[in-house]
């Protein structure tokens, strides 16, 4: 897919450049050629529904699923093929849908483990920052990870995430199974952490609060971007208005 010159980001200021990547699962391919870039510091949304390649996107791009076809570009180097360990020690980290903590280890242990490949040695100041970020992880250092309730182990997998130091945060689905309220409320968390200065790219089927906080969005549809462009134009066109929300 070509991407429109209006609001294609330079490529010498591009973080993330993923160009005509096709991969998939045994003889089914689930992404057909897709290109995207992200910046240093944007907050980009990756929108769509259930099935239709998000979670192979993100694991494409973290080296679970191996592209078939096209190249990924991060931080200036080509990490195609690259194994995942090598992808998080260069700062590209997943937050994985489903939380996925780890029950049976206590809050704080849980956060401590983000930083095992990546972020060591500023593991302290780190945990601090993630503690300011979600305060009710801090409280809640000493209990199991698995007593939490489910935005609590979202603000969790998100701070394991954050413990790894990133230059680019996924987050797959982090509004998934939580009440309206804790919705708004992690939308709220994931504002402050893209304040930061964090590039955050949100992988969700939330698509009004994903635009409202996203510079650029792109719309997958059966592995091919369908749609792609500034936030505020895709809220607005009227085609994903009446596939998304109904209007």
């Amino acid at each position: 897919m070509v991407l429109p010159n209006d609001w294609r980001v330079p490529m010498a200021e591009a973080l993330l450049t993923v160009e005509d990547v096709e991969a998939g699962y045994g003889p089914v391919t689930v992404l057909r050629g897709v290109s995207m870039q992200v910046a240093a510091g944007e907050v980009v949304a990756v929108l769509g529904s259930n099935g239709v390649g998000k979670s192979t996107l993100n694991n494409t791009l973290s080296g679970i699923v191996p592209a078939r076809a096209g190249r990924v570009r991060f931080d200036g180097a080509d990490i195609t093929g690259r194994d995942p360990a090598a992808i998080v020690a260069a700062g590209l980290i997943q937050v994985p849908e489903g939380r996925r903590v780890f029950p049976n280890l206590t809050v704080r242990d849980n956060l401590l483990l983000g930083a095992y490949r990546r972020g060591g040695r500023t593991r302290r100041q780190t945990l601090e920052r993630v503690v300011e970020t979600f305060p009710r992880l801090q409280e809640r250092f000493s209990q199991l990870a698995g007593t939490l309730s489910g935005g609590e182990q979202q603000m969790l997998a998100i701070g394991r995430g954050l413990m790894a130091d990133p230059k680019l945060l996924i987050l797959d689905e982090p509004s998934l199974g939580l009440s309206p309220l804790l919705v708004e409320e992690m939308f709220q968390l994931i504002d402050r952490i893209a304040a930061a200065g964090l590039a955050v790219v949100i992988v969700e089927q939330n698509v009004v609060q994903s635009l409202t906080l996203a510079a650029r969005g792109y719309v997958l549809e059966q592995g091919v971007f369908a749609m792609a462009g500034a936030a505020g134009d895709l809220l607005a066109d009227p085609r994903l208005r009446a596939t998304y929300l109904g209007l």
